[in-house]
């Protein structure tokens, strides 16, 4: 499936999460009309760069929560994630975990790796949600390469 589209309508998606240190729901839907939301996806935990990632996230929340509710999507099971966040937070922020079905809201977004290498995981990829539930920017990354966190406090700025 293609990577969607600026100006396209994002797919609402409904998965666990771990909000606070608590297992829970998170669909995208109810969070529309709010505030913009920002979807980071990452390829899996225990990844150095997935930590470096989520870690700068943390350390910009305040700065991230005045621009749009941040948003953490991977292919790993709850449980898993709950057991990494542990090592690496706490996070201040939802953590989907988009493992059964394997990948669908990843898959929907373009950013499911099919082929190899790590096919089953995911790109490290943003999107960004607004209000109205339209996709105002995305950005791809190289795999060992997570986004610079200044650089996206900038272009959220820009919009």
């Amino acid at each position: 499936m293609a990577l969607l589209g600026v100006g396209e309508i994002a797919p609402d998606f409904d998965v666990p999460a771990l909000v606070g240190g608590v297992k829970r729901r998170f669909r995208l839907s109810d969070q529309l009309g709010k505030k913009n939301v920002l979807l980071a996806f990452y390829p899996s935990n225990w990844t150095l760069a997935s930590a470096a990632q989520l870690m700068a996230f943390q350390a910009e929340k305040e700065k991230l929560d005045a621009l749009a509710l941040p948003i953490s999507i991977c292919v790993d099971s709850i449980m898993n994630t709950t057991v990494w966040e542990r090592e690496i937070g706490p996070l201040d922020f939802p953590m989907c975990a988009d493992f059964w079905p394997h990948g669908e809201v990843c898959r929907e977004y373009g950013v499911l790796r099919e082929q190899e290498p790590h096919r089953g995981s995911c790109e490290p990829a943003l999107y960004l949600v607004d209000r109205h539930g339209r996709i105002a920017f995305r950005d791809v990354y190289p795999l060992e390469q997570p986004p610079d966190i200044q650089t996206v406090l900038a272009r959220l700025k820009e919009l």
